[in-house]
């Protein structure tokens, strides 16, 4: 052993060792690659910094083509109509606010604040159409005719009312039917009789209006809004917050169930109050629209089932026309047949039996939908926002009206807590249904203005009121929307009970895909 130890340490000591000059060498080579690496490393990012694609791509190529689209849809509506694309003409008007719409929903979309939830885009539509309203230079030139404007909103409205009908999914409304029609029903007469007695507390409706008038200005204020209530609740159930009692399934259902029972008594109390006769024959014929909307709708229902049939090409597309065409010919000649309340029965009927029938099938024809939602969004939130003049308010009125908003708002919250005490909710989840319950939004849109333009033409003398109707709901939007939006998004994942979402699969998801 000590033989071998010794020859190692002879192998050792034979073994080269580097001079001094090499070493030296050696170090200068590694600092030159190292140098020439690092050089390398940044020419390229240097370059990214400097280089401008041309032609341009993304965001500027997407700029200027919208742009030249937008420019294209002018010329050519001013080939076809002359000068209602000019400052003054209804179609600049309409073009004007359409635009600027859509500019502060876009605005909208981009801010976007960490930890904190997406507010609607239809708040930036709103804005977007008040803004061109009192800017004194642009709103000289924007003047829309009183009938374009309410047939735009009555299309619009039963856009509405097409997706609450083919939302509606009759399984999960079997499934939390109780549940669902004291939440849907419930709240919104009790804001409206609220509503009502803070109209005349506060607004100085005199007593034989506060009921007659207050009650379709309550059924306004009374609708929840789908478009704020159902992409968050979506949010939520694709998270998992809330499936393992249905909670995200209620509100969605409950929400389209809600806005039917806002229309139907928003049009039957209209005919009331601005009704010429006695009261009795007034509740007759609002009666007779129900019953003739009720027919209507089931007829058109049951035809939609079967035309066009299943072996057709393009067969959600000519369901989507069909259903269309359909529905805004029945909501707009039942307006000038003078019977308000029979299209949008008969739209929500038609909708719904047809739905059945097609089964999971419908949900591409909710896209067709969606997508012309896409067009009339910006339009009636921008003519809205469009109706109310700083100018043309009232002393006071503004604290009055959120008042109002506030007081009815409190109620309603309290009346949906009492409401799901009874359904096997938990303290939490009670508080999170009532206060998710609280946006407002496209309903209001849409019969706000109409109480205006009804008294403008029926009954001048309650003008005043119904202006202080249209106020009320601009504000309502404004206030309950982004802070609905807010408080789904913020107590939701705090309140809730997370599960695996995959094991509480509902059919109403596919219903509400859209």
């Amino acid at each position: 052993m000590h033989t071998t130890k010794s020859e190692n340490e002879d192998v050792e000591d034979k073994s080269p060792q580097p001079s001094p000059t090499s070493q030296i060498l050696k170090s200068r080579r590694e600092y030159t690659e190292t140098t020439l690496s690092e050089t390398e490393e940044t020419k390229p990012q240097e370059r990214k910094e400097i280089e401008i694609p041309c032609p341009p791509q993304g965001t500027l190529n997407e700029v200027i083509t919208n742009g030249i689209i937008l420019f294209l849809l002018w010329s050519v509506a001013w080939s076809f109509s002359g000068s209602e694309v000019l400052p003054g003409g209804n179609l600049f008007g309409l073009l004007i606010i359409f635009y600027c719409s859509l500019l502060g929903g876009k605005l909208l979309e981009v801010i976007k604040i960490p930890s904190v939830p997406q507010l609607p885009p239809l708040l930036g539509m709103l804005l977007g159409g008040f803004t061109v309203r009192n800017i004194p230079f642009i709103s000289e030139h924007i003047n829309i005719n009183s009938v374009w404007s309410s047939t735009l909103r009555n299309a619009a409205l039963t856009i509405i009312l097409i997706q609450a009908g083919l939302g509606l999914d009759p399984k999960a409304l079997q499934h939390l039917k109780r549940v669902c029609l004291r939440l849907s029903m419930g709240p919104c007469l009790v804001e409206a009789c609220s509503a009502a007695l803070f109209s005349h507390l506060f607004m100085e409706f005199p007593w034989q209006w506060a009921f007659l008038l207050g009650f379709p200005f309550s059924f306004v204020l009374g609708a929840v809004s789908p478009a704020v209530v159902v992409p968050s609740m979506l949010l939520l159930q694709e998270q998992g917050y809330g499936v393992e009692k249905g909670i995200p399934t209620l509100l969605v259902a409950a929400s389209s169930v809600d806005d039917i029972v806002a229309i139907t008594g928003f049009n039957v109390c209209m005919s009331i109050v601005f009704s010429s006769g006695d009261l009795l024959n007034t509740l007759l014929n609002s009666f007779w629209e129900v019953i003739l909307g009720v027919l209507l709708g089931v007829a058109l229902g049951i035809f939609a089932q079967y035309f066009p049939s299943r072996d057709q090409t393009k067969l959600e597309w000519k369901r989507a026309f069909l259903i269309l065409g359909l529905c805004v010919s029945a909501v707009l000649g039942s307006h000038r047949a003078g019977l308000h309340g029979a299209g949008g029965l008969c739209t929500l009927l038609l909708t719904f039996l047809a739905g059945l029938k097609w089964s999971k099938e419908k949900i591409r024809v909710q896209k067709i939908i969606a997508g012309t939602w896409k067009v009339f969004q910006p339009l009636l939130f921008g003519l809205v926002g469009a109706e109310v003049s700083v100018l043309s308010l009232r002393e006071n009125s503004i604290g009055t009206c959120v008042a109002t908003v506030s007081l009815a708002l409190l109620v309603r919250i309290c009346a949906t807590f009492f409401l799901m005490s009874f359904a096997g909710f938990s303290f939490k989840e009670k508080i999170f249904i009532a206060l998710s319950w609280m946006p407002k939004a496209t309903v209001q849109a849409v019969l706000g203005p109409l109480a205006l333009e009804t008294a403008r033409v029926v009954a001048p003398h309650l003008e005043d009121a119904s202006r202080d109707v249209m106020t009320t709901a601009f504000l309502a939007i404004l206030i309950t929307a982004p802070n609905g939006a807010l408080i789904i998004g913020l107590l939701g994942p705090k309140i809730l009970t997370r599960a695996d979402p995959r094991l509480y699969k509902s059919s109403i998801d596919l219903a509400i895909a859209h």
